[in-house]
């Protein structure tokens, strides 16, 4: 078990270092925490540079948020990675920074959920925004479980991005695939012009991320013509809609997150 522990406290640092390195976050900004085999989870700690952090900075804490071990004071969000992680049994870990592209779509208020980008729709599937609510709080919590039961990357407005995932690392992936995204679509934006995939190609990527285990069932993206899954669906075929259903579908599903 000490040997384990200590192998993911040197992911984390890890990859905090590359997240701070790569300017997602700046100062004290973001927090990552994962969960342990016992039940409980281990999270940076608050008022540190995440790219300087030692495993020894590390804070291990109950489900309820109590301090088990460590020298320093839990993350400021850890109520929001608790309530994620009750609420997703399936999540081991939790990603918050503010990149600055994808946040700066966040703050403009445009969803990353067009079909554009095939390792997009496959890895990540539609990243919407959640409304903003006060850093730390039981609020933001509860925004942020109302998305991620759904999604598993979550833009937060005027804030910054939430990615989770099986692993620490796959949670950090998921953070840099959206932060490319928004880079590629700002660029797109600029030039005037963004063309979306559509029908069959989408059809397709939701194969693949049933063929993978990539939560087919999820929200994939908004397309003008596309196959998406619908409640309707029984062991999560797929069924041919309209257009026009799309675009219903699509905005009951936003509608009903927000």
């Amino acid at each position: 078990m000490a040997s384990s522990i200590f192998t993911l406290k040197k992911e984390i640092v890890e990859i905090c270092r590359r997240i701070y390195e790569r300017g997602y976050v700046a100062a004290n900004d973001g927090n990552v925490s994962a969960r342990m085999d016992n039940g409980h989870f281990l999270m940076t700690p608050t008022g540190m540079s995440k790219g300087f952090l030692l495993p020894s900075d590390l804070v291990v804490v109950d489900a309820e948020g109590n301090k088990v071990s460590g020298t320093r004071k839990a993350s400021s969000e850890a109520k929001m990675h608790l309530t994620i992680y009750k609420t997703r049994p399936d999540v081991n870990a939790v990603v918050h920074a503010h990149p600055p592209t994808a946040t700066g779509f966040a703050v403009a208020g445009i969803p990353l959920t067009k079909c554009v980008l095939p390792e997009v729709v496959v890895s990540v599937g539609a990243i919407p925004i959640a409304e903003y609510a006060t850093p730390g709080t039981q609020e933001l919590a509860d925004v942020m479980v109302k998305y991620l039961k759904t999604y598993d990357a979550v833009l937060l407005e005027n804030h910054g991005a939430i990615t989770i995932g099986d692993s620490v690392t796959n949670a950090h992936y998921k953070m840099e695939t959206i932060e490319h995204f928004a880079k590629i679509m700002f660029v797109a934006h600029q030039l005037g012009n963004v063309q979306s995939l559509k029908g069959e190609a989408v059809s397709q990527l939701i194969d693949l991320r049933k063929k993978f285990g990539i939560r087919p069932d999820a929200p994939v993206c908004e397309s003008d013509e596309c196959r998406i899954p619908t409640a309707a669906t029984s062991q999560n075929e797929l069924t041919d809609v309209s257009p026009e259903l799309v675009e219903q579908i699509t905005r009951q599903v936003i509608n009903k997150l927000k």
